[in-house]
């Protein structure tokens, strides 16, 4: 096995293991052994970026842990919003987004657990999803993808997942363990680059806000 392909599995294990729902380690030992790792040039860049200490590939914006720093609310300064869209749990989101850095919804709860797919679908266009704390918005997607491609993609991995072009870069950092944060404080999910690029797994709680008024 080459040095690449090694550092793509090192590299896609501590991904799953940051970006866990919870589960005992040696379901995510086996979750990790039975993914398919694309070794892409656009993936070991990334790879490469990420052991010399450089961050993910562009246009991924880099945040620092004092983004992450303690509040009057865990993370955040206050909790999240009293009524989330699509019928998602407060008490969860609270957890998820204020309390919390290495955990997530469980897998496949975006789409089994709340309203978002009876709700949204083709109509609904670009769909913008705002932080449950603070209400900036955050993603807009599908964006340079269809309505399909984002759902079996959102399907495949367990989580909602978005693409650099559906990022709101304004509001949005990742950290260099990978964890995606706003800069308000939410954890929002992961970044796990794939062959495609840079992919953000994240937690639908965490970005079910309503707009600001």
């Amino acid at each position: 096995m080459s040095t690449a392909s090694i550092c793509v599995l090192a590299l896609t294990a501590a991904s799953a293991g940051a970006f866990s729902a919870g589960r005992p380690a040696t379901a995510l030992a086996r979750a990790s052994a039975t993914r398919r790792v694309h070794s892409s040039p656009s993936l070991q860049m990334n790879i490469f970026n990420q052991l010399m200490g450089g961050g993910y590939a562009e246009p991924c914006v880099m945040g620092d842990e004092s983004i992450m720093s303690e509040k009057a609310h865990g993370t955040s300064d206050a909790p999240v919003q009293e009524s989330l869209r699509w019928n998602c749990d407060r008490e969860t989101a609270d957890r998820i987004c204020n309390f919390n850095r290495h955990y997530a919804e469980y897998a496949g709860y975006w789409d089994g657990a709340t309203s978002f797919l009876k709700e949204e679908g083709p109509e609904s266009g670009e769909i913008t999803f705002y932080d449950s704390n603070t209400g900036k918005p955050l993603f807009v997607a599908p964006r340079g993808r269809s309505w399909e491609d984002f759902v079996r993609e959102s399907k495949a991995h367990g989580w909602p997942s978005f693409r650099d072009e559906e990022t709101i870069w304004d509001d949005v950092r990742v950290l260099p363990n990978g964890e995606a944060v706003s800069l308000a404080g939410t954890h929002l999910g992961h970044n796990l680059p794939d062959g495609k690029g840079n992919r953000y797994c994240i937690n639908l709680v965490s970005v079910a806000g309503k707009p600001q008024q």
